[in-house]
């Protein structure tokens, strides 16, 4: 049926270029017009599917386009561990300062209560816990220290060493 058709031998092709939504479906045909001869029409129905035609222009990938043009479009949400958890012993440091400041251990604790407020600010969670560890421990040294000398003091005025 196609008497008198040259058939040129199309050019190798290397994998097809594009992203995967154009490569999956065919370019859209143009109607053929009039002035072009049968077998040339005939050649462009049998390439329509052929992305490097000559009788075609190459028209570039419309996803790739907007992929040159954009941004990268990834979101990026940065997720900081919830310091208000930790607990920094500030009241009860402030109140082991002024009134139970047994060896300076008040004013340790203080410290330390204040390093455990700053590593927050900073999001050093770690960092935070074992301060506030170590404020813990200052708080609770330094009011049974204090404590334990006041029972002491009401005890040797209540009861003077003279009577025994």
């Amino acid at each position: 049926p196609f008497e008198g058709v040259a058939w040129t031998p199309r050019p190798p092709q290397g994998p097809p270029q594009g992203c995967f939504t154009c490569i999956a479906k065919p370019p859209a045909l143009r109607q053929a017009s009039p002035v072009l001869s049968p077998s040339s029409a005939v050649y462009l129905m049998e390439s329509k599917s052929c992305k490097g035609d000559s009788l075609r222009p190459a028209v570039p990938c419309k996803h790739s386009v907007e992929k040159k043009t954009m941004t990268n479009p990834t979101t990026v949400i940065e997720i900081y561990p919830d310091t208000t958890e930790v607990n920094d012993y500030y009241l009860w440091s402030i109140f082991n300062f002024v009134y139970l400041n047994f060896c300076c251990l008040g004013f340790i604790a203080l410290a330390y209560s204040l390093k455990v407020r700053d590593k927050k600010l900073l999001n050093d969670l770690n960092g935070a816990v074992e301060d506030a560890k170590t404020a813990r421990l200052f708080n609770i040294t330094s009011s049974a220290l204090a404590t334990f000398c006041i029972i002491l003091i009401f005890i040797f005025l209540r009861y003077p060493l003279t009577d025994y």
